[in-house]
């Protein structure tokens, strides 16, 4: 057995423990349901968002999923590029309900045709999200 194969062999065991170990560590998945947030948005999965929005998602206290879904779409259908740039951003479980967690982000959100962005904006944004069957949904967003 070569030692490549040999490696391969050792590493992904440890790739496996390590996603199981994330699924049962909620800050762990919480922090990964933020970064997939990140993701989907960036690669313009409309419906992968839609799935990690809560039933009773609301933004800004008065915008519902379908809000959610219209801008998207009107983003991306204007935007050939779509970039979220996490500048900072903190998780962490709410202490006294460990199924609610919190996310607060100072993001840039960048449009662009080309390689070069044609819009930017920069945003300070909390995320509160809800653990239900061990997945995280986004139930409330606020910005400013």
């Amino acid at each position: 057995m070569s030692a490549r194969r040999f490696a391969l062999l050792l590493v992904i065991p440890l790739i496996l423990l390590s996603a199981c170990g994330a699924k049962d560590d909620p800050q762990a998945s919480l922090e990964a349901a933020v970064q997939r947030l990140q993701d989907n948005l960036e690669a313009k999965r409309t419906g992968a968002v839609l799935e990690q929005l809560h039933p009773q998602f609301s933004a800004q206290q008065e915008f519902d999923r379908d809000w959610a879904k219209r801008t998207m779409t009107l983003l991306f259908l204007r935007h050939k590029h779509v970039r979220v740039l996490a500048l900072s951003k903190t998780s962490q479980l709410d202490p006294t309900y460990r199924e609610k967690g919190h996310t607060e982000a100072q993001v840039a959100l960048t449009g662009a045709e080309g390689l070069i962005p044609d819009s930017a904006r920069h945003y300070a944004v909390k995320l509160e999200w809800w653990r239900e069957d061990d997945e995280w949904q986004l139930a409330r967003l606020s910005w400013q």
